[in-house]
């Protein structure tokens, strides 16, 4: 009997300990897409990614800790068991799907075309970019991201620059080495809008959403961690219904980002 009990115990131990073990999570964001992730003065993860993050993790009573991955190695991260999940703005596209799985979104806000304000682009009577005012010009975006597969199939005549992160390619908008960028409304805005000289630029024409730009940002996992995706989706819907998200939402911006 006490054998028995003894070995119940132990059962109902290991049973605890592989729970919380469960329980812990790695999360991997990029640190360079303000206002969304990057690195504060204090050598901090900051943004709306992290702070969502932090809130999910709360609500499924995780112990998380996030890291800082670029870009370029996000995805070969995750499936390399590097951490667990990924809050970094990926778009949920049909391309990234047949590597890894998503939660639902947590936002959907639409890229847009920035330049210089005396820009020869032109807006055709749909209200975009008319395609062919982009022929010959620089267009920079960042390497491996919907905006860069956008770029390349809307703008054939364009020359699509590519780079390693947002930052580096505002930069190079900023002093003429490109015509436009490519980019999240909100990353532009942030990334080249309000920044020294922003005034001498402006969004052209309406901006884009759906199709290859895919269905709103969510969090990647590995196919075979559905629970944790499924508690992950429902943890975006509980802090949508409670009113985390607004407090979240409201810190950064003045509409709400999680789109129709």
């Amino acid at each position: 009997m006490l054998t028995l009990t003894l070995a119940a115990a132990a059962l109902a131990f290991a049973t605890a300990s592989a729970s919380a073990d469960s329980m812990k999570i790695t999360i991997a964001t990029e640190g360079a897409y303000a206002p969304f992730n990057f690195v504060a003065d204090d050598g901090s993860l900051q943004g709306f990614d992290v702070d969502i993050a932090k809130a999910l993790c709360a609500k499924i009573k995780a112990e998380c800790t996030i890291i800082k991955q670029d870009w370029d190695g996000m995805i070969p991260g995750l499936l390399a068991k590097k951490y667990d999940a990924i809050v970094a703005s990926m778009s949920i596209t049909a391309e990234r799907k047949q590597k890894i799985d998503f939660t639902g979104k947590y936002y959907n806000t639409p890229a847009v075309i920035v330049a210089r304000k005396d820009s020869a682009i032109k807006i055709g009577a749909d209200g975009h970019i008319d395609p062919a005012s982009m022929k010959g010009l620089k267009i920079g975006a960042q390497r491996a991201t919907i905006h860069e597969n956008f770029a390349r199939a809307n703008f054939p005549g364009a020359e699509v620059v590519v780079y390693d992160t947002a930052d580096n390619a505002n930069l190079d908008l900023m002093s003429g080495r490109l015509d436009a960028r490519i980019d999240d409304i909100l990353a532009l805005e942030s990334g080249v809008l309000k920044q020294d000289g922003g005034a001498d630029y402006q969004i052209f024409g309406k901006g884009w959403t759906g199709g290859i730009l895919g269905d709103g940002a969510g969090i990647g996992v590995r196919k075979e961690d559905t629970k944790l995706r499924d508690a992950l989706s429902q943890a975006i819907l509980d802090i949508r219904a409670d009113g985390t998200y607004k407090k979240i939402n409201d810190k950064y911006f003045n509409f709400d980002v999680y789109g129709d």
